[in-house]
């Protein structure tokens, strides 16, 4: 039997988000690879997107790694059908772009963003201004509260067990 790895948290919005629900949602994610592929965390990008598709379609995955990125992750990501973004520096500026890229797609109603920076919450609340719904997926520790009280859901990672 499959264990859980990830909660699903939805913040209450009222009637219309019922009537929303009815009609499938496009999905745009970016990864934060640095910041959540951690060895240390366990997370899957399987797990990952499983926990997306109970939301929605994923039409757009990204995951933005910096030079550094070990070739076995980009292999990973390559696998599971997302796109790698190698980034010589600092991904952050990246993945600030790749996500206004997305905010500005009008085939994309949901913007999902695995990280667990506080950072990105201008992100975040762009996004809600521009009528997009938001997803932030993180783990602990130091998962950013005020992101994910910015989001209309959260999916919170939790840490795989050594099988």
């Amino acid at each position: 039997m499959r264990e859980t790895l990830y909660k699903v948290l939805k913040r209450e919005r009222g009637e219309k988000e019922e009537k929303k629900e009815e009609k499938t949602r496009t999905i745009g994610l970016i990864i934060d690879g640095p910041n959540i592929l951690r060895k240390e965390f366990g997370i899957k990008l399987e797990d990952i997107v499983e926990a997306l598709e109970r939301i929605g379609k994923i039409r757009v995955a990204k995951v933005v790694l910096n030079q550094y990125a070990p070739q076995g992750l980009i292999e990973a990501v390559v696998n599971q059908g997302l796109e790698p973004v190698i980034v010589a520096g600092d991904t952050d500026v990246r993945i600030a772009i790749e996500a206004m890229e997305l905010i500005y797609n009008s085939d994309v109603d949901v913007i999902a963003l695995a990280t667990r920076d506080a950072d990105f919450l201008p992100i975040i609340q762009e996004a809600k201004r521009r009528g997009k719904e938001t997803i932030v997926i993180g783990t602990e520790p130091g998962f950013s509260v005020a992101l994910q009280n910015a989001a209309d859901y959260v999916i919170k990672m939790e840490r795989r067990k050594s099988e």
